[in-house]
């Protein structure tokens, strides 16, 4: 499980250099990415590649079942990802969530084996995507306004009363910090939705999901306890927390994970609307 698990790093860390890549411009990087998801295509019709990481994911993909659809998915939110986009609303951030992270989810799935028959375990593993990309995107709000772009929703900007230029600008404000709890309790719904497949997958499934959840939900805490200032300084885990969280896998320890309750997220909301 730990190689096809490696294997499928390698194919989406490769994916994802393609498209960073900022030493070529934005149409070679297109193109490129083009070339790639032809040459998985070929290598799924072939039933093997001269591309030591392809043949290797062709490899995982026919033995654990993972749709070729799915790897297609992330070159394609990849490729979405090239120039900066905003998104209007939150079920179109929800759609590219989908395509990085969701299916990511699910070709884990695949590769930890689960039962099913348990009804909604896809919908879990693709809840789990997204809070994972969401509490990404919290993070890295400062950074990504430094390369011109803002990955919040217009729609939630305008409740709150913000443009996208104040994002840009960095403005730690009173109705910044409540879009930021307003943000931050969509992300933790989808921790709960998530928490679940905890019960879903096979042991060793479990072990690396739980270190998952366990150092993204930490990433969301913290950004709690910074009062939601997401711009003096970067949202990041100790390296004492991260060698603890690795420590646990290795020894297949499953990792503890408190995730909020929406009762204390929604007087958390209240007192921030007062």
């Amino acid at each position: 499980m730990f190689r096809e698990m490696c294997v499928l790093y390698a194919f989406m860390r490769i994916t994802d250099d393609i498209g960073d890549d900022e030493t070529l411009s934005l149409d070679q990087r297109r193109e490129n990415l083009a070339s790639w998801k032809e040459s998985l295509q070929q290598a799924t019709r072939e039933g093997t590649s001269d591309d030591l990481i392809l043949h290797a994911m062709l490899d995982v993909a026919r033995r654990k079942e993972i749709p070729e659809s799915y790897l297609l998915e992330v070159i394609d939110g990849v490729e979405a990802d090239l120039a900066p986009r905003e998104f209007q609303t939150f079920e179109e951030l929800n759609g590219y969530c989908y395509k990085v992270a969701g299916v990511v989810g699910l070709c884990c799935l695949k590769i930890w084996g689960y039962d099913e028959d348990t009804p909604g375990v896809e919908q879990r593993a693709i809840d789990c995507g997204t809070a994972f990309q969401l509490t990404n995107i919290l993070r890295d709000i400062a950074e990504d306004a430094h390369r011109e772009r803002v990955y919040l929703p217009t729609e939630d900007l305008v409740r709150f009363g913000l443009t996208r230029s104040d994002v840009l600008a960095a403005a730690m404000t009173d109705s910044f910090r409540s879009l930021m709890l307003f943000q931050v309790e969509k992300a933790w719904g989808y921790y709960r939705n998530a928490l679940p497949l905890l019960e879903n997958v096979s042991v060793d499934g479990r072990i690396m999901l739980s270190g998952f959840l366990q150092a993204y939900s930490l990433l969301l805490k913290k950004i709690e306890s910074r009062s939601y200032d997401v711009f003096s300084e970067r949202i990041q885990l100790s390296r004492r927390r991260k060698l603890m969280i690795a420590g646990r896998s290795f020894l297949r320890i499953p990792a503890r994970i408190t995730i909020p309750d929406a009762q204390r997220i929604g007087a958390q909301n209240k007192k921030g609307e007062e």
